[in-house]
């Protein structure tokens, strides 16, 4: 693999600023120029006829969009559509199946679900009279196996519904999402993946995991415009799934729906094989060998700057990688106030989360990315640590 192609020596590709050690890919990612220019080209088209680009060019182009990103994704393509983001994906399964919920009957994902989607269940079951059930997953944790265990115990013959995260959001962990699947389909439950963050950090045979659904986004690891997700939905449940807002495709069917809810700029989604076409020039194996080496690299070296031991297994860390600031401080002001410190001081650009009554810090590598921005980093921890 040749490793001295990334780092430095292509960062010119992306508009990031020089003076920001951004280690935070994760929360929005960043697009490459070239996408960029391929989603203004999209535009332009668009203007240029708007009237007969939707009439007579869009369907076609988006499914042509869709059956790319489908086949990196070992998926048919009339099964992916396209939605604006993981949060809308799970949204509107939510919606979709509110109407055939029960008072009474559990949702049920975990502690280390991302916050739009736990206000989303929270907000479901409150329409619906269900129950929201959160299962505690420790952190630091010692192996999948823990997430396993705990998912087993809390599953109750009331749990109609079951989300869990892929890639989590605050912990960067990867969860054995095949078994929890398995387990959910056993005793008839419905199950959803979040893979936010999965899609070009993984690899991802969608349809293979067996779930009913599986949203994911490509402006993450994909190097997609802003705004580009997916909603992955299995045959058997395409016609009881509908898109958050309904419009004129509603009653033509699952791909008919989601492809057309209205006017809107769907450059981002048009130019996602553009982002996946980058990714494939710089070989998909290289990246993800660049990238985890990176991650563990910084689990490593923030997890002795601080004093700790790795707060997960290395199977379970792909591209993000998240140590606990124990003794930092735990609300989310105490977070905002480390972040902001960071940036505005030190100019590195890294999240902070309030999670599980404690503070956790995670970083986010991509090629752009190299070791001395994570030493930088952590020796900026170790003197806070000491002096403060």
């Amino acid at each position: 693999m040749r490793t001295d192609r990334f780092g430095r020596a292509i960062r010119s590709e992306w508009l990031l600023d020089p003076k920001v050690v951004f280690l935070n890919n994760g929360s929005f990612g960043a697009t490459p120029i070239e996408v960029l220019e391929t989603q203004h080209q999209w535009q332009l088209r668009f203007e240029q006829e708007p009237v007969e680009f939707v009439g007579r060019h869009l369907h076609r182009e988006l499914r042509e969009a869709a059956q790319t990103m489908a086949r990196f994704l070992s998926a048919q393509g009339d099964d992916v559509v396209f939605v604006e983001n993981a949060t809308t994906g799970v949204n509107a399964v939510l919606r979709s199946i509110a109407p055939l919920l029960r008072p009474g009957d559990q949702l049920l994902t975990t502690s280390h679900v991302y916050n739009a989607v736990r206000r989303a269940m929270q907000h479901t079951a409150a329409l619906t009279g269900a129950e929201y059930v959160e299962v505690q997953v420790p952190f630091p944790i010692a192996s999948s196996d823990v997430v396993v265990e705990v998912v087993s115990a809390a599953l109750t013959g009331r749990t109609r519904f079951a989300l869990f995260d892929h890639v989590t959001s605050p912990t960067g962990l990867i969860f054995p999402v095949k078994q929890l699947i398995e387990i959910c389909r056993e005793r008839g439950i419905w199950v959803m993946i979040d893979g936010a963050h999965a899609p070009g950090m993984i690899p991802l045979n969608v349809a293979a995991l067996g779930a009913d659904w599986y949203t994911g986004n490509f402006h993450k690891w994909l190097f997609a415009p802003k705004g580009c997700a997916f909603l992955w939905t299995a045959p058997e449940r395409q016609s009881i799934t509908h898109p958050v807002v309904i419009s004129h495709g509603y009653g033509g069917g699952y791909v008919a729906e989601f492809d057309f809810t209205g006017t809107k700029d769907w450059s981002a989604y048009l130019s996602a094989p553009a982002g996946l076409a980058f990714l494939q020039r710089l070989n998909v194996e290289d990246v993800r060998r660049y990238n985890r080496g990176l991650a563990l690299y910084s689990q490593r070296v923030l997890a002795e700057a601080l004093g700790t031991v790795p707060a997960a297994p290395p199977d379970m860390i792909a591209y993000l990688a998240a140590v606990p600031l124990v003794g930092w401080g735990s609300s989310i002001d105490d977070a905002t106030t480390i972040h902001d410190r960071l940036f505005d001081e030190y100019r590195i650009e890294v999240p902070v989360f309030s999670f599980d009554d404690m503070l956790v810090l995670r970083t986010a590598s991509q090629v752009y990315n190299e070791q001395d921005e994570y030493d930088y980093l952590a020796e900026t921890l170790a003197q806070w640590n000491i002096a403060d």
